[in-house]
């Protein structure tokens, strides 16, 4: 069994987090604004703008993690009345954990989905030590039993990662364990910058990250 202890690397122990805060830092010239312009219009579609659910970070610690509202305010008991309904759209969700096509979704929702708007406000999570900007997708408590792997657990959640901008909408829920494992063996300033570099791609590209 592989041993997926935090790095100890300079890199990944101390200026991965230096990194992160200069990167953060800089983008919020443009960030900040723009997750204030865009929280205006979800507001105006009725709701609070902002949406907080609980993840799974490093060690195993539980935080609150912030988006831009995507869904509508009972999006738990659609969600149910939907997969109900459906049994080809369970079989999606229960492999997936997402779905193509999400009922929960409201007309603003789909199009900062789409342009990953609503993503940005992770942003104050990776400022806050949270998150990092590049790392494993973050995922829910209620998820733990439905990953395989060992990696996530060693590294911070982050706002995109090898998972994000690879084939997302073609694998499993469990198939992240192998980007995270994966990415925890490649972590490196050069691979985030690459990451980086692709998620502008898959963010221009509207398939979200």
């Amino acid at each position: 069994m592989v041993d997926y202890t935090p790095r100890r690397s300079v890199y990944g122990g101390v200026f991965k987090r230096v990194f992160d805060l200069v990167f953060v830092l800089a983008a919020s010239i443009m960030v900040v604004p723009l997750v204030l312009l865009v929280a205006v219009v979800v507001m105006l579609d009725g709701g609070s703008p902002f949406y907080v659910q609980r993840r799974v970070g490093k060690n195993g610690r539980v935080f609150s993690m912030f988006k831009l509202r995507s869904m509508v305010p009972d999006a738990d008991r659609k969600l149910a009345e939907y997969l109900e309904a459906n049994p080809a759209a369970l079989e999606e969700w229960n492999r997936a954990q997402k779905l193509r096509y999400d009922p929960r979704t409201t007309r603003i929702g789909r199009l900062i989905r789409k342009t990953s708007l609503d993503e940005l406000p992770q942003f104050w999570n990776v400022f806050r030590g949270d998150m990092s900007v590049v790392g494993p997708r973050p995922m829910m408590p209620s998820q733990r039993d439905l990953y395989p792997g060992q990696a996530y657990y060693a590294l911070k959640p982050g706002v995109t990662g090898f998972w994000q901008i690879g084939d997302r909408n073609e694998t499993s829920f469990a198939a992240r364990a192998r980007y995270d494992a994966d990415y925890y063996d490649r972590m490196s300033f050069v691979t985030d910058l690459l990451v980086i570099m692709n998620t502008v791609r898959v963010v221009l590209r509207g398939t979200g990250v």
